[in-house]
């Protein structure tokens, strides 16, 4: 009698543990009556602010001349920039750095001895910062014409900004929140629930590519200053009860 007692015993215990599995594998995809969603807003834009930056030089022994041709060039460079229709207010000339250079000296056997003067090398640059976007672009690509007149600009390449970014932010948020919140929806009502209220909002990181380029995202945030035209983009992750 004793054995036939904990037979059943036994029984109840296997039937409690299989009903108990059972719900275990059926909500196991459950996170507590939550639906966590991830939204995307994504948008092109086109740059309305470049800044562009050349840099040119001069050299002599004596440094007084180094720096009479240093103003010759600048004015040369004025005049170029002008004739090409920029005004000459939006010109901005840094200070003049200068260089005392040096040479080093060797033996006939090739021994180092230690160096002499070689002469003084000043250097300045002009930066242009403009909305006017295309014809300083224009500019940069023909700034080589300078060499016919004696004067060599090396040409950074131009960086390109957007003015309007922190609104172009605030509508990417709610797209992005727009979009996460549709997703929210469709899974509720695929699993058979109702979307309950929002636990919490948290927004990703803000992303700015070249259109069309092979540029990673980042952790900290990308943020291209090379293209003219960009892709913006943002996430929000949001998290809903569910009823």
């Amino acid at each position: 009698m004793k054995s036939y007692g904990n037979a059943i015993i036994f029984g109840i215990a296997i039937v409690a543990a299989a009903i108990f599995l059972g719900r275990a594998y059926t909500n196991r995809t459950k996170t507590d009556g939550e639906i966590r969603v991830t939204g995307l807003g994504k948008t092109d834009f086109t740059s309305d602010l470049i800044v562009w930056e050349g840099r040119f030089g001069a050299q002599n022994w004596d440094l007084k001349q180094a720096y009479l041709t240093l103003e010759n060039n600048k004015k040369t460079i004025t005049e170029y920039l002008v004739n090409k229709g920029i005004a000459e207010d939006q010109l901005i000339y840094s200070a003049v750095k200068t260089n005392q250079k040096s040479k080093r000296i060797y033996s006939d056997k090739g021994d180092y001895i230690g160096e002499e003067f070689a002469g003084y090398e000043l250097t300045q640059s002009v930066q242009i910062e403009s909305k006017e976007v295309a014809a300083i672009e224009k500019v940069s690509r023909e700034i080589t014409e300078l060499l016919n007149q004696g004067v060599q600009l090396y040409s950074e390449s131009p960086r390109y900004y957007y003015t309007k970014l922190a609104d172009l932010k605030i509508e990417m948020i709610s797209a992005a929140t727009k979009d996460a919140r549709l997703r929210a929806e469709k899974i509720a009502a695929y699993s058979g629930g109702e979307l309950g209220e929002l636990v919490s909002a948290k927004m990703g990181i803000f992303q700015i590519t070249g259109q069309n380029s092979k540029e990673d995202y980042s952790w900290g945030g990308t943020f291209n200053t090379s293209a003219r035209e960009k892709t913006a983009s943002i996430t929000m992750k949001l998290v809903y009860k569910t009823e």
